[in-house]
């Protein structure tokens, strides 16, 4: 796995190109800080995009059921494993790490057909 920082001035334009590429994955985010200790507080929902607003300074993660905000992100890290991208790290305004985990969504067996005889 290779871990990279990307720099704040490239972030609209790397999420943006990675919101396409990822659509449908399924992500958890877990946030850790010393204050909170490790919280998971979004598992495996389908992640619709993810973006970088310059003005507000906000990340948004947009999934399925739920958005979730990262206001005054400092740092953006990226963990890209053999398949692709695995990981993303954020630091947050409050010194916290999000951490949004990729996941492919579970293959279901193709339904069987039934034969006449």
């Amino acid at each position: 796995m290779a871990v990279q920082n990307i720099e704040k001035s490239k972030w609209d334009a790397f999420l943006a190109g990675i919101s396409r590429a990822l659509a449908g994955k399924r992500v958890e985010i877990e946030v850790a800080s010393l204050d909170l200790g490790d919280q998971i507080v979004v598992s495996r929902l389908p992640l619709l995009a993810i973006s970088y607003d310059r003005k507000d300074d906000v990340i948004s993660v947009n999934l399925e059921q739920v958005d979730h905000l990262i206001r005054a992100p400092s740092e953006l890290y990226v963990d890209f494993a053999s398949a692709g991208l695995a990981c993303l790290e954020i630091i947050d305004g409050e010194g916290a790490r999000q951490i949004l985990t990729l996941t492919d969504p579970l293959a279901l067996p193709e339904p069987e057909t039934q034969q006449a005889d």
